[in-house]
């Protein structure tokens, strides 16, 4: 998938039109038009903006990573890694936990 392709698809997930997108990258919706068809490339800055418009990495929007951290997630991971060791490890166990009743949860509901 092209870079452009992930701006469309991600834009189109969120509702945005080229326009809306445009305004909260700080550029026009006519050039969100033309990354989206890959006529030109954005520079840095501007895939900065588009990433943080769209509330998702750098790397998943360009395709670097398919794992999709919004900005929520990525501010939590953040505080986590400042806290001390054992409690990462506190959180971490409480995490696995969560993670692990909700697909016990979903793996019933499908039944």
């Amino acid at each position: 998938m092209t870079l452009g392709q992930h701006i469309t698809a991600l834009r189109k997930e969120k509702k945005l039109s080229q326009s809306e997108l445009g305004k909260q990258a700080g550029t026009s919706g006519d050039l969100i038009g033309r990354y989206e068809r890959d006529e030109v490339k954005p520079s840095i800055d501007v895939i900065i903006r588009i990433a943080d418009a769209l509330n998702v990495s750098i790397d998943y929007l360009v395709g670097k990573t398919t794992l999709e951290l919004n900005q929520d997630m990525l501010k939590r991971f953040q505080e986590v890694s400042t806290l001390p060791e054992n409690a990462k490890k506190q959180i971490y166990m409480v995490m696995d936990a969560l993670i692990r009743d909700f697909k016990t949860g979903q793996a019933y509901a499908d039944k």
